[in-house]
C-alpha cells in the first residue's frame, strides 16, 4: 500500500471510532465489550466452579499456614518455658591444681584464649591451661601443659 492509500484509510476510519465508541450504550450502539455482568457458571465468577475451587483452596492454605504458626508458637514456647523451669547447671570449676587430661564439658568463667606456638589454649588460672577438642560431635577441653 502505497502512502495516500494508508493516510485514506485512516482518515474514514478515525471518525468511525470515535463515534462507536468502546460501549454498548454507544451512539451508534456499537460496542467492543460485552456488559460487565457476572454470569453464573462462567470461569473467574465468584459462584462458578473455578471460583469456588479457587476461594476453597486458598482457604486451605491460609488455614493450615495458621495452624502450622500456632504449633510452632506454642512449640517454641513450651521449650522456653521448660528451660526456664530447669536452666542447665553452671559449669564448676575444678578445686586445686588440675591433672593434665582432666576432660571437662565447659571452661570454668574467667577463661581467656591464648594462642602459644600457633596453638589456641585456654588461661583459666596461673598454670591451668584447657585445649579444645573433640569426643565424636562434642567439644570438651583438655587441660594441658603448652
Amino acid at each position: 500500500m502505497t502512502k495516500s492509500m494508508h493516510r485514506l484509510v485512516f482518515g474514514l476510519s478515525l471518525p468511525l471510532l470515535l463515534l462507536a465508541d468502546f460501549a454498548p450504550e454507544a451512539p451508534l450502539g456499537i460496542g467492543f465489550v460485552p456488559e460487565a455482568a457476572a454470569i453464573v457458571g462462567r470461569p473467574a465468577t465468584p459462584v462458578s466452579y473455578a471460583g469456588v475451587a479457587r476461594r476453597t483452596t486458598r482457604r486451605v492454605v491460609y488455614a493450615e499456614t495458621a495452624a502450622v504458626a500456632t504449633t510452632a508458637a506454642v512449640a517454641t514456647t513450651a521449650a522456653a518455658a521448660a528451660a526456664a523451669a530447669h536452666p542447665p547447671p553452671p559449669p564448676v570449676a575444678p578445686a586445686g591444681p588440675v591433672p593434665i587430661g582432666t576432660v571437662v564439658q565447659a571452661l570454668p568463667p574467667g577463661c581467656a584464649a591464648t594462642p602459644i606456638n600457633g596453638v589456641e589454649y585456654y588461661n583459666c588460672a596461673p598454670g591451668v591451661y584447657y585445649r579444645a577438642v573433640f569426643q565424636g560431635n562434642n567439644l570438651v577441653y583438655v587441660s594441658a601443659q603448652p
